[in-house]
């Protein structure tokens, strides 16, 4: 909980930097609904930090992979940075949905499934932005070129830093890759997800069951 803590946080600047930058599919209404994604993202941080100090946990400073996205997110300006917050979506909304169906009825549980929840609307949120911005043609096939490959690094990363969770919770690796997989080939093909308990978190639900 605590490492993915530290990834719920830190996203500040791009909501500041999108008012600078120019491009289809940005205008006000998408400066505005990246703001509150941003501000949504700290509120899951907050509900993290206290799930760990009620379990006697402590938060991190640092994590190798939150440093990780750090460091490829500022790789290639805004386009980039904006493709890997769907990246992280993908993974937040197939993990958090994973671990939350691996538990029992209990807050704990009520809080990764309210959160898995808000991370599929955030994940529709995202591929809605790359239908307008890569409508088709070359702009479309470049984003396919890019997102698996990118999409897998960030799900692999994320599973070997939380492989020792995984095991604990009883979720094996041969399950979980190929859900997490198909998740990653739905949103390359930017038909949309359902939120709030639609397809994403069905595949996560699925894994775990």
């Amino acid at each position: 909980m605590a490492r993915f803590q530290l990834g719920e946080t830190g996203e500040g600047r791009i909501a500041r930097d999108i008012y600078r930058f120019h491009m289809a599919g940005i205008d006000d209404d998408y400066r505005q609904a990246l703001g509150l994604f941003i501000a949504e993202e700290g509120r899951h941080a907050r509900i993290l930090g206290g799930l760990v100090r009620a379990l006697g946990g402590r938060l991190l400073a640092r994590t190798w992979t939150a440093r990780l996205f750090s460091v490829v997110r500022g790789l290639m300006g805004i386009r980039f940075k904006l493709l890997v917050l769907l990246a992280a979506e993908v993974v937040a909304t197939g993990f958090y949905g994973m671990l939350a169906r691996a538990l029992p009825a209990s807050p704990l549980r009520s809080a990764l499934e309210e959160i898995a929840g808000d991370e599929a609307a955030h994940l529709a949120f995202h591929q809605a932005f790359v239908r307008t911005a890569a409508p088709g043609g070359w702009r479309r096939a470049l984003f396919r070129v890019v997102w698996t490959p990118l999409a897998w690094a960030a799900v692999l990363a994320v599973l070997w830093d939380h492989r020792r969770t995984l095991s604990c919770f009883g979720l094996q690796t041969r399950a979980v890759v190929p859900a997490l997989g198909r998740l990653i080939g739905r949103t390359a093909t930017l038909k949309g997800v359902s939120p709030r308990g639609g397809r994403p978190f069905a595949l996560a639900a699925g894994v775990a069951q």
